[in-house]
């Protein structure tokens, strides 16, 4: 098992942000992909046509989610906390992923940066060209 942290800065308020990784009509247009995501702590949300699954533990409007990731039988739970932060340049995000296992960290690492966080950036530095 491994964990992954890393920050990433998305230029828009915390607010916007977490509309961003909470409603599911905004979470499609910033993935491409349908969503089933609630703010309700022990709703279960799905990405990604399902991809990525999961049950959400904890959220704090405009500030923090923590989300249990399904990976199959784990001996402990992969265990996801996003911190949103006020930024000079927008909204700071810090990303804490525990509990990954071996054979998916790749993967869920490149997912993270390339299809979570650049795809968030660049839906809010969309010119609308």
């Amino acid at each position: 098992m491994k964990d992954f942290k890393n920050t990433y800065i998305i230029p828009a308020t915390p607010g916007e942000v977490y509309i961003a990784l909470t409603n599911p009509f905004t979470i499609e247009l910033w993935s491409g992909y349908p969503a089933t995501m609630s703010t309700e702590s022990g709703s279960e949300f799905s990405l990604w046509d399902g991809d990525i699954s999961g049950k959400n533990i904890e959220i704090i409007e405009n500030k923090k989610l923590i989300q249990e990731w399904f990976f199959g039988d784990l001996e402990k739970p992969s265990i996801v906390n996003i911190v949103l932060c006020e930024h000079k340049k927008g909204t700071l995000v810090e990303l804490n992923h525990t509990n990954i296992p071996d054979s998916d960290y790749d993967n869920i690492t490149m997912g993270w940066n390339k299809y979570y966080f650049d795809s968030l950036i660049d839906y809010f530095t969309d010119d609308g060209d």
